[in-house]
């Protein structure tokens, strides 16, 4: 049955940022390129000759060991060290909460130093799930979400602000630290091999930020994962698609939801400045685009919505031409949502149609459901906690 849905002109498009960056007396190292590395060495006084390996020392002990203190950065001389830590930190997000889902995913909740009034930190969600082959972490760009889509339970969030080059990296540093997932870890084996930028947030409308942290972590001097172990997903920012290929070069995954404009529009209200067809164009346009790297088409199975064989039909018709996989989600319920998860036969006869056509078609085992840390439901149960379970959680989070 098709929801109750808003006058078209009542569903607002995009949301405007409530507030700014407020950095920190102190701030951050982390996140920072290697010339603004150098910049600030410079400020403290090292000489310009120097600077270069100091750089290359930082970077080996922020990203490479996950140092969280000058001090453990034993191969810089105790002088730089003790004025780094003067005006510097090399601080991530703070671990508030952590909940583990009965199939291992684990979401955490995570502050974020902002200016020196904790009491109005910002905070975002990252889960990590965990597979045989792979451990995926699913990282946030903004403090809630530029957009409305109604089916999503982080679009019903206001947006409060873009995160930081820094804030992304953090996210990434705290999964390894809660993983023990640095280059000391015994067996040489990494626990965080994927990253999707999937999380709350539509990367492509904090593009200098997301693409600056991207950098850092396919970095192989640093944190070193693949870029074709790094996924971008955006519901259709078309002027920053190509851009992010030139710039970025990660692979690309595409919210796609719907195949006729019509109801894109009430799913993906984003449709209306950027309607299928210029985005299916961006897509042929993207550079790097083969068999080999091809574009993920994410679509969330709504019962009577979008789930027929006709929608099938034209899904295939669409990507004509495009190195493509469609990527079946099962919709994944939150408190107060009006949709329902498609009938699991149609879900079968739906990518069994589109297979038969030439696609993958996988389709996505909800993970992390009964902490809603599934895709579309990152809107934290903890904004309803009190302070005393708020305490507690983030006491048991800080002993595990």
């Amino acid at each position: 049955m098709q929801p109750t849905t808003e006058p078209r002109d009542a569903i607002l498009v995009e949301k405007t940022p409530l507030e700014t960056y407020v950095p920190p007396a102190k701030p951050s190292l982390i996140g920072l390129s290697r010339t603004e590395l150098a910049d600030r060495l410079g400020d403290i006084g090292v000489a310009p000759a120097q600077r270069k390996m100091r750089v290359q020392q930082l970077w080996h002990w922020l990203y490479f060991r996950g140092a969280q203190n000058f001090d453990e950065m034993t191969s810089v001389s105790k002088g730089i060290r003790s004025e780094l830590a003067q005006h510097f930190t090399v601080d991530r997000p703070e671990v508030v909460a952590e909940q583990i889902s009965n199939d291992g995913t684990r979401k955490w909740l995570l502050r974020l130093p902002s200016g020196d009034n904790v009491e109005k930190a910002h905070e975002v969600e990252c889960v990590y799930i965990p597979e045989t082959d792979r451990g995926t972490l699913c990282v946030s760009s903004q403090v809630g979400c530029t957009l409305n889509c109604s089916f999503c339970h982080t679009g019903t969030q206001r947006l409060v602000r873009n995160l930081t080059a820094g804030e992304i990296v953090g996210q990434i540093m705290v999964a390894r630290d809660r993983l023990n997932d640095w280059a000391d870890r015994e067996d040489g084996t990494r626990r965080v091999t994927n990253i999707v930028m999937m999380g709350m947030g539509e990367p492509l409308y904090n593009f200098d930020a997301v693409r600056d942290a991207l950098l850092i972590v396919g970095d192989n001097e640093g944190i070193g994962i693949s870029r074709r172990r790094i996924t971008l997903s955006t519901s259709g920012v078309v002027p920053n698609i190509v851009r992010a290929g030139e710039e970025i070069g990660v692979m690309l995954a595409i919210s796609l939801h719907a195949v006729r404009d019509e109801l894109r529009n009430e799913l993906v209200p984003l449709n209306r400045k950027y309607p299928i067809k210029e985005l299916l164009q961006a897509c042929r346009d993207y550079p790097g685009a083969s068999n080999a790297r091809r574009i993920t088409f994410e679509y969330v199975m709504l019962k009577g919505v979008n789930d027929s064989l006709d929608d099938a039909k034209l899904l295939v018709k669409l990507l004509k031409g495009i190195h493509a996989k469609i990527n079946l989600i099962p919709f994944n319920p939150w408190p107060g949502t009006a949709y329902e998860c498609s009938d699991w036969d149609q879900i079968e006869k739906f990518s069994e149609y589109i297979f038969n056509a030439g696609y993958s078609s996988p389709v996505r085992t909800p993970r992390g459901r009964d902490i809603l840390a599934a895709c579309g439901q990152l809107k934290s149960e903890t904004e309803k906690l009190s302070a005393r379970e708020r305490q507690a959680l983030r006491a048991m989070a800080m002993t595990d």
